[in-house]
């Protein structure tokens, strides 16, 4: 047997190894490093479903030195209807986690409603390998456990941040269909075809404690004619129904591409494109858009750049509901929240549900009144018209994923 082949052979054996991981992630059982219980009288207060505003499931993640912003984040995107999961990596410490927690534990509304997870048992997350794709649907997995109420599933890391209020996306969102997923695709794979899908790659955060970059084969794979390869921006916000449809596995493609993708680069940008685009009963609830605000440099980069406050007017024209990304504590996030979020320091973003009088001093949501009313600001209606041109463009479209 050959080196390249025996090279090969390692990689598959390993790739195995991790097919089996990603496999069984559905059924995980959880660690909490600290889980918040709901008061009674709170947690009833909430009500969901049809004639009440959709509710989120946040999936917030970071690492090394990113709980502040985690929490910053968090304060950004509040609302006791919502659901939250807060993830430091495992190139994170215990104390960052044990700080994360004191700081979620200080929120008067988190202790009252009990609506945010952090993850005590940490994913290693590699940036290039399948540690990532892992790491989301195993937060989807424990969101669905968690709370039967929520109707879509959002992605967001320590560098975004919110352009509207909750308030305003769950009034914008009340207009489409829940089975809806917004999530950039196309089947145009261009220089991605050689560089992302046909190249074999080995994640070895998915059997290796030590943090190392991915292995790459000697030899490349064929494009598949199985299946129909799609790709897009990693940030999604996905529908309920589509979420358990990749969780739960019933139809065979979701876990055909699960196991497919492990060895390709950069799987969180193809995984969820390709299989709702390769699912005949999901194609056609996709709007080709993440709703993110990016700025790519020319040529771009791995990643869009740095936002600052030169960006602040492209930003609040652009309808977006989030952008990305921010360096820690840049003044713009300031802006953001004193323009439009109206949040004060180290305070969630008041809502209609907030019932204290409004003060720089003070809380303005450390009491609350009805929870399930929604009381959109002025912000919204850029994002509403972005929706209403996608939905129409969905309307017209009988081929979403073409």
């Amino acid at each position: 047997m050959g080196a390249d082949k025996k090279w090969l052979l390692i990689f598959f054996s390993a790739a195995f190894i991790s097919v089996v991981f990603l496999f069984l992630i559905s059924g995980f059982r959880s660690s909490y490093y600290y889980s918040f219980s709901p008061r009674k009288s709170f947690a009833s207060a909430v009500h969901r479903g049809p004639g009440y505003p959709p509710a989120f499931a946040y999936y917030i993640s970071g690492g090394r030195g990113d709980e502040d912003r985690i929490f910053r984040l968090l304060l950004a995107v509040y609302h006791p209807r919502n659901r939250y999961l807060l993830h430091i990596a495992a190139d994170g410490t215990d104390e960052e986690r044990t700080r994360l927690v004191a700081l979620v534990k200080s929120v008067a509304a988190v202790r009252a409603f009990g609506n945010v997870d952090v993850i005590g048992k940490p994913d290693p997350v590699t940036y290039m390998g399948s540690t990532n794709i892992a790491a989301v649907l195993r937060a989807a997995s424990i969101l669905l456990k968690l709370d039967g109420g929520w109707d879509w599933f959002i992605t967001l890391s320590a560098l975004d941040y919110p352009l509207i209020t909750q308030d305003d996306l769950s009034h914008a969102l009340s207009s489409v269909k829940r089975d809806l997923n917004f999530i950039d695709h196309t089947s145009d794979l261009g220089w991605k075809e050689g560089q992302r899908i046909e190249p074999i790659v080995v994640d070895p955060g998915l059997y290796l404690a030590r943090r190392t970059q991915i292995f790459h084969a000697t030899e490349k794979r064929p494009v598949p004619n199985a299946f129909k390869v799609f790709t897009g921006s990693p940030w999604v916000i996905l529908s309920r129904s589509f979420l358990e449809f990749c969780v739960f596995g019933w139809d065979n493609i979701s876990r055909t591409l699960l196991m497919y993708f492990t060895n390709a680069v950069l799987s969180q940008e193809v995984y969820f494109q390709s299989v709702i685009c390769n699912s005949p009963e999901f194609k056609n609830t996709t709007v080709n858009s993440d709703l993110r605000y990016f700025v790519w440099d020319s040529p771009p980069k791995m990643e869009p750049h740095f936002l600052n406050t030169s960006d602040y007017e492209k930003m609040v024209q652009s309808g977006a509901a989030f952008a990305r990304q921010f360096e820690k504590d840049n003044p713009v996030l300031d802006m953001i929240d004193k323009k439009i979020l109206n949040r004060n320091r180290n305070q969630v973003v008041p809502g209609a549900w907030c019932a204290s009088p409004k003060s720089w001093l003070k809380d303005n949501c450390s009491r609350w009144g009805d929870v399930n009313v929604v009381r959109p600001g002025s912000e919204v209606k850029k994002l509403e018209e972005v929706i209403k041109k996608l939905n129409d463009d969905l309307k017209s479209n009988s081929k979403t994923c073409s």
